[in-house]
């Protein structure tokens, strides 16, 4: 089993920056893909950003220009560096990851979640 233990959330006047950050931990063979989505009040969990392994990373058009996510392979983490921050920014934030659980069926591919992290931004 895969644990993602999320840091960094936290309440912060709208212009300002926080850093999540997520680490992985348990018995996996590979993480191919990690990323942040969010889900505010009343909404529907949506992504955020992702990382591949070869840090291709997507966004969601909302985060363009202020948010970025990087990863260490080495200590499997996952961050977000949020900056310019929105009251719309609003939500509980998931750290996400997909991989490999054995190196016997490195083609079958899980899914895990954190506990997620509350991010409030106020006006």
């Amino acid at each position: 089993q895969v644990q993602l233990v999320e840091s960094g959330g936290g309440l912060v006047q709208a212009g300002g920056s926080l850093r999540l950050s997520c680490v992985a931990s348990g018995r996996f063979f590979s993480l191919n893909a990690m990323g942040w989505y969010r889900q505010a009040p009343g909404n529907q969990r949506e992504l955020v950003a992702t990382i591949t392994s070869g840090d291709s990373t997507n966004y969601a058009d909302s985060v363009k220009g202020r948010f970025t996510i990087s990863r260490d392979n080495v200590q499997n983490t996952v961050y977000l560096q949020m900056n310019s921050l929105k009251p719309e920014d609003t939500a509980v934030y998931y750290c996400n990851a997909r991989g490999a659980a054995s190196p016997f069926f490195p083609s079958k591919e899980y899914m895990w979640w954190g506990q997620g992290s509350q991010v409030t931004v106020s006006s």
